[in-house]
């Protein structure tokens, strides 16, 4: 039997265990958020467990083990028998607009341990699981997740890196968001420029729904959304199309970028963008990239392979065979224009 290093299997169990709290913590949290506990904490302030159920309509003995929980885990501050959220906690768990809300991340990754029977048959088949069948609200929880990234950065920070195209947006553009989703990203660009025309493009009948309904709630009339797919969605003369973290889950994102690149005018723009990730595993190997291929082994490439040629990128793609693939769709240029600690920002013209 091989020798042990006991330091390093020590240090391997409090990483795991660490891991293993983590997920245990995933339907507390949720619940926290489906029953308003986190924004009620953050309303009445400093309170006792008994205080906090009472504010909340909640049984005081399933609040005070979930308080007690959440403490452990230092998702709320304990001092004193009273319970708070501190404004880093409140700014995670109960301020939705917050750049750094990761609700949606608990959201997706109960969505992940769901999809497991299907994923894991998979493994053996080599087959896809298509996007609508995989478990649960999948596509809920994976809007909810990028929504704090968009909100934030979108109009903020990502069009502004293009060149020339905000002033297009503010003139009067026609702009095609493809794979668009439940259209959060669609319906941020149309809020900040009513001169232009926006179209949001799904492969998905059910997103394209959530997303119409979307738009109708909040009263525009420059944004409508289509079934189709990225490689044969209907329109032509683009100034501006769209991509936000789909071009990886396309089965064939070589077709979908010679569509996009025919769909654009001679001058126009393709901004796609895309999880952050290096070029080689050993770039990686760190946090970010550790969420990115655990999500992209339960989502990403099992969405590719239910798709046409199922080339199956990945989440971790990485900038140069991403440029690789919208350079095979006619662009000539492409290069990083933003970056977030989650995304890149690409521009291919």
């Amino acid at each position: 039997m091989t020798e042990l290093n006991e330091t390093a299997l020590n240090e391997l169990v409090g990483r795991v265990l660490g891991d293993l709290g983590g997920a245990v913590s995933v339907p507390l949290v949720r619940i926290g958020d489906a029953l308003d506990l986190y924004k009620t904490l953050k309303e009445i302030g400093p309170s006792t467990a008994d205080e906090f159920a009472d504010a909340a309509g909640c049984s005081p003995r399933y609040v005070r083990e979930w308080l007690a929980a959440q403490a452990a885990s230092g998702y709320v501050r304990y001092e004193n028998g009273r319970f708070s959220l501190t404004p880093e906690q409140a700014f995670v768990f109960a301020e939705p607009d917050s750049p750094v809300n990761l609700i949606g991340a608990f959201d997706t990754a109960a969505a992940m341990a769901e999809n497991q029977p299907k994923v894991q048959a998979a493994f053996k088949t080599g087959r896809g699981v298509a996007w609508g069948d995989q478990a649960g609200c999948m596509f809920c929880a994976v809007a909810r997740l990028f929504r704090p990234g968009y909100v934030n950065a979108l109009v903020q920070d990502w069009l502004p890196a293009m060149d020339g195209v905000v002033d297009k947006l503010k003139a009067g553009a026609t702009v095609a968001d493809v794979g668009c989703g439940h259209g959060l990203s669609t319906i941020l660009m149309a809020q900040a420029f009513p001169h232009s025309r926006f179209t949001g493009y799904d492969f998905h009948p059910d997103s394209i729904a959530a997303a119409t309904a979307h738009a109708r709630s909040h009263d525009l009339a420059n944004v409508r959304f289509e079934v189709g797919r990225a490689q044969d969605f209907n329109g032509r003369d683009f100034d501006l199309i769209t991509c936000f973290d789909c071009l990886h889950d396309m089965g064939d994102p070589k077709a979908a970028a010679t569509h996009i690149r025919q769909a654009l005018k001679h001058d126009g723009t393709w901004m796609v963008v895309e999880p952050m990730a290096g070029d080689k595993l050993e770039d990686n190997i760190n946090p970010v990239g550790r969420l990115y291929y655990s999500a992209s082994t339960m989502i990403c490439i099992p969405t590719s392979l239910a798709q046409e040629t199922g080339l199956a990128l990945g989440a971790q793609a990485g900038e140069k065979r991403l440029a690789e693939v919208i350079r095979s769709g006619g662009f000539t240029r492409v290069r990083r224009a933003a970056e977030t600690p989650l995304n890149m920002v690409l521009e291919a013209t």
